[in-house]
């Protein structure tokens, strides 16, 4: 089974007013294993970005001047996501974005659930433990899995938490990203979670090259608009 953990950030948080999509990232699953074939990209809006939304990614008009426009991507995104469940926290907002940038195009496209499924983690987390917090912050609480690179929300690091958060909720697997051997006839989905024993350090996914050149890109950014960046 191919589903894609898919995070978007945005220049605002109602689609109705004319917000749109500034970074689109995506982990691919197989039988529920992580297999290196992201999807990343910044993109640009051509609008401001609302100071609210600048303060949760951090992400600036500036930053995005040189990026490319959806319309850039809009067939290779499709290509990848095509015939797979999309696994998406809080799934109505992303969607109602991507479904948003797919509509403006020329000529526009068909609505994603059209070509995909879509799980809302949001849902299953509700399910799971009703009248407790269930953002992803408090996922990763529940669960033990490390967010403490996440200070500001960036769609690939997101969607790579996601990752760990759902396949945490629905019976751990090559859990937090390891590489689990199988035996040839043990179905993915009925594979024993690991545990780890107390004490023990829970593993951290190495960063890829692609997501840490995003990072230095923007860092490099934001070092060109400052004289002395707090940061360096």
């Amino acid at each position: 089974m191919r589903q894609v953990v898919l995070d978007t950030e945005t220049t605002g948080l109602e689609v109705s007013q004319g917000h749109r999509i500034i970074e689109i990232g995506c982990i691919e699953l197989v039988n529920r294993r992580v297999t290196g074939n992201h999807w990343h990209f910044y993109i640009n809006p051509d609008r401001e970005i609302d100071n609210g939304a600048f303060e949760v990614h951090g992400i600036s008009t500036e930053f995005l001047q040189d990026k490319p426009h959806f319309a850039e991507l809009a067939e290779d995104f499709c290509n990848y996501v095509a015939g797979a469940e999309l696994v998406i926290h809080n799934a109505p907002f992303d969607i109602g974005f991507l479904n948003q940038e797919l509509s403006l195009l020329q000529p526009p496209l068909a609505k994603l659930q059209q070509s995909c499924s879509i799980l809302d983690t949001l849902l299953l987390a509700r399910q799971k433990h009703p009248g407790q917090k269930n953002n992803l912050d408090a996922l990763c609480k529940r669960y033990g899995i490390d967010n403490s690179n996440r200070s500001l929300h960036g769609a690939l690091l997101d969607a790579r938490i996601l990752a760990d958060v759902y396949l945490a909720m629905t019976g751990g697997q090559t859990s937090l990203g390891l590489e689990a051997e199988q035996g040839a006839n043990t179905a993915p989905e009925q594979t024993e979670i690991q545990r780890f024993e107390s004490g023990q350090p829970l593993p951290v996914w190495q960063v890829d090259e692609a997501a840490q050149q995003a990072n230095r890109e923007y860092i490099e950014f934001l070092a060109a608009q400052h004289d002395d960046p707090a940061w360096k």
